[in-house]
């Protein structure tokens, strides 16, 4: 009889030996060895000081890799020890290039024979308890903002990432960073979480993300309730703290949470010790005195915004305009360069019904002109128009803030684990967080100095349909360990070229600097 409509069915492979459904999950695992992310996790965490069970390296290796092959959740990691050919390639190159002492130090730290490849959900858990500090947690006040200090697990995995992120940079220099900054909301029914302004209950941590390595730089893991610019200046000198060596201009983009006095001013009078004078381009507050300002642009001075360059530039629905505007507690010195003040402004398709202007809430600052309404965008800038930097030149720099950087927040909570928060406790929940943003990190060298130009712009889901979930199967032929694919010759070829690369990587991170 037929299982189904359709004339197949379904049975029972009878050995599952060495069978692998993700023959492209160990390059990832190469890649956190040649990257030196393994050997970071060793050296910075030492949440596990005991001798016996699950190492540092061992439990948040597995969540990154997790994270890669599309787990949600601890219970997933069950996916992955399921897996017979990834847990017995695991198992078998985790001793890779260790000393023979740290081999016999990791054997010895079971007392019965080892039966997993991957730590259980129970030991997953009890590691994160680690990263909690329930000291902290007393401290909150009814109605206040509050940022736990994180212990010295979550500075450690922080480090890690900054190691990480350091090696990228020395691989792929750059000299300029741009540092997007944005919150993102994560939306859970935890029943600790608190509410977000949007209403709903959620975490919001606030990141910092550098445009040209596509990497997240840093993040400070927050309550819903914590604003986008609350501590803003002080995250972002964290986040400056960990700029690898070969960055030598800092440029800072950010919507209008970042519209605070004394950050503008930090960065416009030079006060970091390293980078001096920082660029900005920030969302300005639309108030009453900057419509006012704006109201008293005169109409011949409006410009058309454009996007793009060259054959690619393009005419958008905006215009754009220079405002004389300064406003009060700016307390700019003698010495400081006034800011910019742009303003746009964009026809709505839809006005407001007649009699219903003031009734009417949209989440947007509108303005009318002669009868038409116009939804209306403030920018405040340090960049100056000598040096070339003209209004539509700015804007564009600004709304690119509004490309990759939020779509790394995407990635981070649909494609990768960020969005699927473990428990109630914070600090477990920070901890998840940062292994989730160095899963993304890793993905992201993966594209850039693994795979090439063609792979940089595809998202996750891609690379697994095309290079993760391949299904192979690991032996030993002698004493060499094979992954032999079930594929055809280009997708061979490409994991050959992969691995060609990586030894390159390797050499190139081994020789003297």
């Amino acid at each position: 009889m037929p299982q189904g409509v359709l004339g197949f069915q379904y049975e029972r492979e009878r050995t599952i030996q060495g069978m692998t459904a993700a023959a492209g999950l160990p390059l990832y695992l190469e890649l956190a060895h040649v990257l030196g992310m393994v050997e970071a996790v060793r050296k910075r965490l030492t949440a596990r000081r005991g001798t016996q069970g699950w190492t540092d390296c061992q439990v948040v290796m597995a969540i990154v890799l997790l994270n890669i092959a599309g787990g949600t959740c601890v219970e997933d990691l069950e996916r992955l020890e399921a897996d017979a050919g990834f847990s017995e390639l695991l198992r078998r190159t985790e001793l890779n290039h260790l000393p023979r002492a740290q081999r016999r130090d990791l054997e010895r730290r079971w007392r019965k024979e080892r039966r997993r490849a991957v730590p259980s959900q129970t030991a997953v858990f009890r590691y994160l308890e680690n990263f909690h500090d329930a000291a902290q947690e007393s401290l909150r006040a009814p109605g206040k903002a509050f940022i736990p200090k994180p212990n010295e697990h979550l500075k450690a995995l922080a480090q890690v990432n900054a190691d990480f992120v350091a090696f990228v940079q020395s691989r792929r220099p750059q000299t300029v960073a741009t540092l997007d900054m944005d919150a993102t909301l994560i939306e859970t029914f935890k029943a600790d979480a608190l509410p977000a302004y949007k209403g709903f209950k959620a975490y919001q941590p606030l990141n910092v993300w550098w445009a040209e390595q596509g990497l997240m730089l840093y993040t400070e893991f927050r309550d819903g309730n914590v604003p986008a610019g609350f501590e803003q200046l002080r995250v972002l000198e964290e986040a400056l703290d960990v700029v690898p060596a070969g960055v030598t201009k800092i440029r800072l983009r950010s919507d209008t949470a970042g519209y605070q006095h004394v950050l503008l001013s930090y960065c416009a009078r030079g006060r970091h010790p390293r980078f001096g004078t920082i660029e900005f381009a920030i969302g300005a507050d639309v108030t009453p005195p900057f419509k006012k300002a704006v109201a008293e642009v005169p109409e011949s001075d409006w410009n058309q915004e454009y996007k793009g360059t060259g054959l690619h530039r393009l005419a958008t629905k905006r215009e754009w305009a220079e405002i004389c505007f300064v406003p009060e507690g700016m307390g700019l010195s003698k010495k400081t360069t006034p800011y910019r003040f742009l303003a746009t402004r964009e026809r709505m398709a839809q006005p407001p019904l007649p009699g219903m202007e003031e009734q009417q809430k949209l989440p947007f600052p509108t303005m009318a002109w002669g009868g038409t309404h116009y939804k209306v965008f403030g920018i405040v800038t340090s960049f100056r128009v000598e040096d070339g930097w003209t209004g539509d030149k700015v804007i564009q720099f600004l709304y690119e803030r509004c490309g990759k950087s939020e779509e790394a927040h995407s990635a981070l909570k649909g494609d990768l684990a960020g969005g699927h928060l473990p428990c109630a406790e914070f600090g477990k929940n920070a901890a998840w967080w940062w292994m989730t943003v160095l899963a993304h990190n890793l993905n992201a060298a993966m594209k850039h100095l693994v795979l090439g130009e063609p792979w940089v712009a595809r998202r996750l889901k891609a690379l697994r349909f095309h290079l993760i979930h391949i299904a192979g199967r690991v032996m030993l032929r002698g004493r060499q360990l094979l992954v032999r694919l079930a594929c055809g010759a280009e997708t061979l070829a490409r994991f050959l070229a992969a691995r060609e690369r990586m030894k390159t990587l390797a050499k190139a991170r081994a020789a003297p600097a």
